[in-house]
């Protein structure tokens, strides 16, 4: 009985780190692939803050940001002028966001099923 409850135990760790291990693959790709949409389809001036986008681990989680950081809320939602009246946002982010979640969340599934 010992046997068959350590073979389950190793059985179930193994596939554990294996789903683990797919789950990190995934949210790389997703980060990596979200950056290239931003760069996309950020607003272009001079193009500096398009190409600021960046996806990087920290600790054991992807985090995409931009190195303008500045920017990002200000052209996203808009805000208002010194002289009255407001400038308009360019949503950019948002759905690039919703765009991931989404894959990510359809490339963890996959990872669970194997």
């Amino acid at each position: 009985m010992d046997d068959l409850v350590k073979e389950i135990n190793k059985t179930l760790s193994e596939y554990a780190n294996g789903v683990g291990e797919e789950v990190e693959k995934v949210a790389e790709t997703v980060a990596k692939e979200g950056v290239k949409k931003l760069r996309l389809r950020s607003p272009k001036d001079t193009g500096e803050y398009a190409k600021s986008w960046r996806a990087t681990k920290v600790k054991k989680a992807w985090v995409v940001n931009n190195k303008i950081y500045q920017l990002t809320h200000l052209l996203e939602k808009g805000y208002a002028k010194v002289n009255g009246g407001r400038v308009p946002g360019q949503p950019h982010i948002a759905p690039v966001e919703k765009e991931m979640i989404n894959e990510f969340v359809k490339g963890v599934e996959e990872a669970i099923k194997g």
